[in-house]
């Protein structure tokens, strides 16, 4: 991690660094089909990103706005990555409004035609322990 005053890293190598997406090349994708907006512009994988510029990152978990607070091009712990950028409070509430209006998911929707034999000894072992209780 550095924060010296004019350095620069790639955006892709950033966005990995800071786990905002699992390898580099899905950091690029993301940032090649504009999912990701540095100052209000689109860019390119390759754009050098500065301490103190704000990144709009669209991930399919969620979106988030950041400010850059220190660079690294090195994966660490994801202690070390939260260290890598802010985040704005508006992004903090649109994320909890989001969490907080979200369904959960119907457990049956996964359910596709009759048990198979293993799913049905589940279900089974399942009724006999909650009949326990």
């Amino acid at each position: 991690m550095s924060d010296a005053g004019d350095e620069r890293i790639r955006v892709d190598k950033w966005l990995w660094a800071a786990r905002f997406f699992k390898t580099r090349s899905l950091a690029a994708d993301a940032v090649e089909s504009g999912k990701v907006v540095l100052n209000g512009a689109r860019i390119k994988p390759a754009k050098g990103l500065r301490v103190g510029d704000e990144l709009q990152i669209r991930t399919p978990g969620s979106d988030y706005t950041v400010h850059v607070t220190a660079l690294s091009d090195k994966r660490g712990s994801a202690a070390l990555a939260a260290l890598l950028f802010q985040e704005t409070p508006e992004s903090c509430a649109r994320r909890e409004m989001a969490r907080a209006t979200r369904s959960p998911r119907d457990p049956s929707s996964f359910i596709q035609g009759r048990p198979t034999k293993r799913a049905r000894r589940q279900l089974d072992r399942l009724r006999d322990d909650s009949d326990v209780g």
